[in-house]
């Protein structure tokens, strides 16, 4: 019999058993918004399976272990053979198999595509963050290599294939890949054409061999990696096959795994390159031009990531203070908590709802869109990803003593919020790619006015900062120096124009109110009192 001083009681449940894209409204409405009615009802049954296999308990479970056991590097074999090999724990496999078929890596080649692997995407990360990112280099890698057809035809099967194969074997004999990235070095970081990694042409055409290294490639184990070098005409995109066609390791010497903050479960490594075999994609000289695309991809990714961080850490937050209670009742009906939660829950909407506005332009493909996305993209990559941290600082508390423990899983999710503001370019990169969009294509802030401007009228709030934005972009003295507090606003007038259109009143009024009205604190948990902010929290909760 259990001693009576160890009676359980005021804890709340675990968050598990339930499905994670149904509970979601905000990602929910944003599906039947943007997809073809065509596609509705496949598309929602095959988003609430992933649901409810990411809220499930085991799946929450392999996230845990994979976590918990990071990979580990195996240089060479008991016989003395260089191997460079990652050992990932089983979980790993399990979770990224999972995502593989789940279509993540195939937005390219599907109606609705692009919006379906977006919303799957918010879904599934939320098991574990780390498996996110060897499936958003494969599949960003895609725009890349249709730069060259014959590459294309060879490689974009097997990158957008739902079958996940661990093994390392030529890719001619797989049913399916993954891809990874290698640009930045230690010398150069962001500037990558600082980068000393030397190309060397072979008798064959196209083909290179490599010598240098990368400071950063992510998911080492990959198939195939897309990487820059310094060729005969200037920086060049070339791919490096880990395995080569006879069966022979391409050399690939991984000099160690990067001992990180968060993101543990998934392997990070420092490179060297001696003599790599290597093939040209798209002209020498045209690197960045030819990987631009990829690094757009995954810069949505990084605010998906960040939208699906957001989400779950308010989701825990919420469904911990619907049943802890304190002084006389439950947490999330004491004014001054719902007042926190509503303002999380608004950071988190207004995260989503950019997010699929932007993976729904993907797939619209129009020159309208795409000018809408060169402004767009980068200025969310810097605004919603900066939010990712204090939403989860914030939710963790929400928890107080009970988040701060490991088994809470708040604090996974507090290591992960910094990443995806620092991969793809870090704040300044992306303020400075919005700089250059509004002074090298005019039609970008066409685009993006256009968008802003459909809700014009509809509050006076959102008028107002319309307003002032353009008196910034009026003034472009000294420009440079203000691009984050410019950048900033692009972002908070976007995100205020689709919550104006999109979202339920209660929503989109206290967001006005608040990001763009200044009637908001320097914290969460300073919404003008005024507000229907139960309503606010009552959508944000999850249902179990």
């Amino acid at each position: 019999m259990a001693a009576s001083t160890h009676t359980v009681t005021n804890q709340a449940p675990p968050l598990v058993g339930y499905d994670v894209f149904a509970a979601d409204r905000a990602l929910t409405e944003a599906v039947d918004r943007h997809l073809d009615p065509e596609l509705l009802q496949e598309a929602r049954e095959e988003l609430s399976s992933l649901g409810r296999t990411t809220g499930s308990a085991q799946v929450q479970e392999w996230g845990a272990l994979a976590n918990e056991n990071p990979p580990k590097l195996r240089t060479h074999d008991r016989y003395g053979n260089r191997i460079d090999e990652v050992d990932f724990h089983p979980a790993w496999h399990r979770l990224l198999g999972k995502g593989v078929s789940a279509g993540l890596t195939s937005a390219w080649t599907r109606p609705g595509g692009h919006l379906r692997r977006a919303a799957g995407f918010v879904i599934w990360t939320q098991a574990e963050a780390g498996n996110g990112c060897p499936l958003s280099m494969t599949h960003a890698a895609v725009p890349a290599l249709r730069t060259d057809p014959e590459l294309a035809a060879e490689w974009v099967p097997r990158l957008t294939s739902s079958v996940y194969d661990q093994e390392l074997r030529p890719a001619s004999r797989k049913a399916g890949v993954l891809f990874g990235m290698g640009m930045t070095e230690k010398q150069g970081g962001s500037d990558v054409r600082a980068n000393t990694t030397e190309a060397r042409p072979l008798a064959e055409d196209g083909t290179y061999a490599l010598t240098g290294h990368k400071w950063f490639c992510s998911a080492p184990m990959s198939d195939g990696f897309l990487v820059l070098a310094q060729a005969p005409g200037g920086l060049t995109c070339f791919l490096v096959p880990r395995v080569l066609e006879d069966g022979t390791r391409n050399v690939f010497r991984i000099q160690r795994l990067k001992d990180k903050l968060g993101n543990r479960s998934n392997a990070s490594s420092e490179v060297e390159f001696d003599g790599t075999w290597a093939r040209r994609v798209g002209d020498e000289g045209r690197g960045v031009r030819t990987i631009i695309e990829m690094v757009a991809a995954t810069r949505l990714d990084c605010v998906l990531g960040s939208a699906s961080l957001m989400r779950q850490a308010v989701a825990q937050a919420i469904h911990h203070s619907t049943y802890r209670e304190a002084f006389g009742g439950r947490l999330i009906d004491k004014p001054l908590m719902r007042n926190v939660l509503a303002d999380l829950a608004l950071e988190s909407e207004a995260a989503t709802t950019l997010a699929m506005r932007l993976a729904a332009a993907y797939d619209d493909g129009s020159e309208q869109e795409r000018a809408f996305l060169r402004l767009a993209v980068p200025a969310a990559k810097y605004w919603v990803t900066k939010r990712c941290t204090p939403v989860a600082v914030e939710a963790l508390e929400c928890l107080g003593g009970n988040g701060y423990v490991e088994e809470s899983g708040m604090p996974r999710l507090l290591r992960e919020s910094p990443l995806n503001s620092i991969w793809e370019g870090a704040g300044n990169v992306q303020a400075l790619d919005v700089l250059r969009a509004l002074q090298r294509e005019p039609g970008a802030l066409d685009a993006y006015l256009r968008e802003v401007g459909r809700a014009r009228g509809a509050d006076h709030r959102l008028d107002g900062a319309i307003k002032n934005l353009l008196t910034e972009l009026a003034d472009l003295d000294g420009i440079e120096a203000r691009a984050r507090r410019l950048v900033e606003r692009i972002a908070l007038v976007l995100q205020g124009s689709l919550l104006v259109r999109y979202a339920p009143p209660e929503v989109a009024d206290a967001f006005c109110a608040s990001r763009l009205g200044g009637d908001w604190g320097a914290g969460f948990g300073t919404l003008p009192h005024s507000l229907d902010l139960a309503t606010v929290v009552e959508r944000a909760r999850p249902v179990v």
